[in-house]
């Protein structure tokens, strides 16, 4: 079975949404370029989005547990014992996938439709008798390939649900996911889910590093051409091409969207009973703006609804971090969320002025993703208009940055010296920090409050150095704060930026 957490999965169905049909499924192979993906996309945004139907009524109504008591047979993989380098995986539809995707092999430039087989699926005695009739078909699949274990082909990247899909490094387990495209994230009306439809697969020879995967995105604002060309490793690298088309206006899409989960930390430890000490799949999210200014954000899972825009012009890169490095920090033996990966988000163009976009929603349990974090073009997409995109995904360790980094954030009570809040932040052990902490400059802004000057002094946990500071909120419900370190004039840390909500 795979390795996908009950929240992962819940996660990436819950995204989905009626989608449009592909009359004429190809049968028989046939000529296939990248171009072919593009081409359909514009038929598919000249027309009028209409739903697909979907798997039979039966196949809906199971239950997790139910779902869960089929799994693919990885033993009869798709190119399983060919020597192929890559193996692939099959996913079911039903309950939360309720249509499924087409999936085609291609080879030596033809395309070749994978056809859906009950068959290939193991069962135990929970698994309910199901139509075989009717709209049926995939829902998602698998990519498996040699890592560190040279004796069985292991997984590392899964595309299922809407345009959701996920990949980890060596070592990770599974935790955030990235979507082809978002749109009208957080907005009143409502958000829209973009879903890939279907999939080519191009059949990797022996000893192929990278595997190349191309998708068909329709919604019925946009419809879209991808191309991910994926390399696994210490960390899975993809990189993407798109080329999108606007069937109306659009006015808010989110560019590499990155969905992940935040419950609580240091920051907001009083608000659950757990015995752990946190529980997040990601921690951060780091910004270098086009001006090469490094931005650390800690993230929070506000009691309401929170929206913050960085606004920036050709953003360098953005990502979720997860900087809890240790077991000990969750002290959870079953979720291993210390080994959840990074993602990092690098484009390869000029994305030009727009925002880091971070959305954080209200959650009270680890099963729901309530982090999204996106680039914004401030410009609308007109109708008819057609968008190239190019940019890198890097899943597992986190960039090297070159300025030192927060490791750590806490706040509470003011239990002595008068009322307010007192704020910890651990910057990471460093060369810029031999000199000692008298020979940095502290810099601590808020527009909303003031702040005491704040104290520098040396962590021998960490090696490196705790600024404490406090200040006094009073009746405001939120109070924005900045801080970083500088040493002669220049940078000396990353920009620690923090929302404080009452």
């Amino acid at each position: 079975m795979s390795t996908l957490t009950r929240r992962s999965f819940m996660a990436a169905a819950l995204g989905s949404t009626a989608l449009a049909a592909l009359p004429g499924w190809a049968s028989e192979a046939m000529p296939f370029t990248r171009d072919v993906v593009v081409e359909k996309a514009r038929a598919l945004a000249a027309g009028d989005y209409a739903e697909r139907p979907t798997v039979p009524q039966d196949w809906l109504d199971q239950s997790y547990d139910d779902y869960k008591a089929r799994w693919f047979r990885t033993k009869d993989a798709l190119w399983s014992g060919t020597g192929r380098s890559y193996n692939v995986d099959f996913f079911l539809p039903g309950l939360y996938f309720p249509r499924a995707i087409q999936i085609n092999t291609v080879t030596d430039g033809l395309a070749d439709r994978v056809p859906f087989d009950l068959s290939l699926f193991d069962k135990n005695e929970r698994a309910p008798d199901l139509t075989t009739e009717g709209h049926l078909g995939y829902s998602g699949l698998r990519l498996r390939t040699d890592l560190d274990d040279p004796t069985k082909k292991t997984e590392f990247c899964v595309f299922q649900g809407a345009s959701y899909f996920r990949a980890i490094g060596i070592g990770n387990a599974y935790g955030l996911s990235a979507r082809g495209l978002a749109l009208k994230t957080a907005d009143p009306e409502g958000e829209e889910f973009p879903e890939f439809i279907e999939f080519w697969l191009e059949a990797p020879s022996p000893g192929q590093r990278h595997m190349v995967v191309h998708a068909l995105m329709d919604s019925p604002s946009v419809t879209g051409a991808y191309r991910f060309t994926i390399t696994p490793g210490s960390s899975a690298v993809m990189d993407v091409e798109a080329t999108l088309f606007a069937r109306e206006e659009v006015s808010h899409a989110g560019l590499a969207p990155l969905t992940s989960m935040f419950l609580f930390d240091a920051t907001n430890r009083n608000r659950f009973d757990d015995f752990r000490p946190a529980v997040h799949d990601s921690d951060g999210l780091l910004v270098v703006n086009g001006n090469g200014e490094t931005l650390w954000r800690p993230l929070a899972n506000p009691t309401r609804l929170q929206v913050s825009s960085f606004l920036d012009e050709n953003p360098r890169g953005f990502g979720l971090m997860q900087r809890s490095r240790k077991l000990s920090d969750f002290n959870d033996l079953e979720a291993f969320y210390h080994s959840r990966p990074c993602l990092w988000v690098e484009p390869k163009e000029d994305w030009g002025k727009g925002a880091v976009t971070l959305v954080e929603i209200p959650a009270d349990k680890e099963i729901y993703d309530n982090i999204v974090a996106y680039w914004r073009p401030r410009e609308p997409y007109a109708a008819g208009s057609e968008i190239s995109l190019n940019y890198r995904l890097t899943w597992g360790q986190e960039p090297v940055l070159p300025m030192p980094r927060v490791i750590d954030t806490a706040e509470g009570a003011r239990i002595f010296g008068g009322p307010g809040r007192i704020v910890t932040i651990d910057f990471e052990a460093h060369p810029l920090f031999e000199d000692g902490p008298e020979a940095l400059d502290v810099h601590i802004h808020s527009p909303h409050v003031a702040t005491s000057e704040g104290v520098l002094q040396r962590n021998p946990e960490t090696g490196g150095l705790r600024l404490a500071f406090y200040f006094d909120p009073g009746e405001q419900d939120h109070v924005e704060l900045r801080a970083q370190l500088r040493k002669d004039g220049s940078p000396a840390s990353e920009v620690w930026l923090y929302r404080w909500t009452a």
